[in-house]
């Protein structure tokens, strides 16, 4: 009991420094008022911190990701990797399905069940994708998004990437639902939990080495650009595809590959 209330001052402690750091690196509010309202459309007040965190993010993204995704690409071959993929987006499936339900998404929610199922069993374990049902993502950032919340401040998390303050807590509640996570624990085999994060980090870079690269040489400003793509793929994952006035909030009672634009700056959120 002693080591959990101690785990949890630490825990309470780190999150107390980092509110106290944010607020120091907050943009003043501007006097002029389009220049105020430009800035809440932009919804980034601890810029500063956050453009510290991102070069951090893309200096480590030169130094090892990179170089370990082009490496894996040029020795694992395109069905090597595809199964890797299948792997682990079928680990992701139980997540992804009970954020389908907490949405109200039935239809989606039978997908991912269905898909899941079959390539558990017949797919050994994931590693085939035995169906033709397109695998789609969800989290709890985006659940509690369709539930009404608002995004709430920018933020660039070290190694995570964009994850403004909905998303963070998302994270959170996806690794409350994970089982892989709760085996790991029950367990204490924290490396499962590692060792699936580097592997999804190197696929998916390796995926996305162009396109970043092509991203960041149009790019006046990296960090805006990334940041807008961010919120562009963010939406879109949050209105399943549809155009945004066509969203409605489900009934819930409170008492593959994704296309290549989806997957633009995946590498470095994640």
């Amino acid at each position: 009991m002693r080591l959990k209330t101690e785990s949890m001052i630490r825990v309470w402690g780190i999150a107390l420094a980092t509110s106290l750091v944010l607020a120091a690196c907050a943009t003043p509010t501007p006097n002029d008022p389009e220049a105020r309202a430009e800035l809440q459309a932009i919804n980034d007040p601890w810029e500063s911190f956050n453009r510290a965190v991102f070069e951090f993010n893309r200096g480590l993204d030169r130094a090892l990701l990179k170089p370990v995704a082009q490496a894996y690409r040029g020795v694992v071959p395109e069905f090597g990797r595809d199964m890797v993929k299948n792997f682990l987006d079928n680990l992701r499936s139980p997540v992804i399905l009970a954020n389908d339900i907490l949405q109200g998404e039935k239809d989606r929610a039978g997908e991912t069940g269905s898909r899941l199922l079959a390539n558990t069993t017949i797919g050994l374990g994931g590693v085939f994708n035995v169906t033709d049902i397109e695998f789609h993502n969800e989290d709890f950032g985006q659940t509690l998004a369709v539930w009404g919340f608002g995004e709430g401040p920018y933020v660039v998390l070290p190694l995570l990437g964009p994850s403004p303050i909905r998303d963070t807590v998302g994270l959170v509640g996806d690794s409350l639902m994970d089982p892989v996570v709760w085996y790991a624990r029950r367990h204490e085999q924290y490396a499962i939990t590692w060792i699936r994060y580097g592997a999804r980090a190197i696929d998916t870079r390796s995926r996305n080495i162009e396109t970043l690269d092509e991203i960041e040489r149009g790019a006046i400003d990296f960090y805006a650009t990334v940041r807008s793509l961010y919120r562009q793929r963010r939406n879109d994952e949050i209105n399943n595809g549809r155009p945004q006035n066509s969203v409605s909030m489900p009934e819930i009672s409170w008492d593959d590959e994704e296309a290549a634009e989806k997957n633009q700056v995946s590498a470095v959120s994640k």
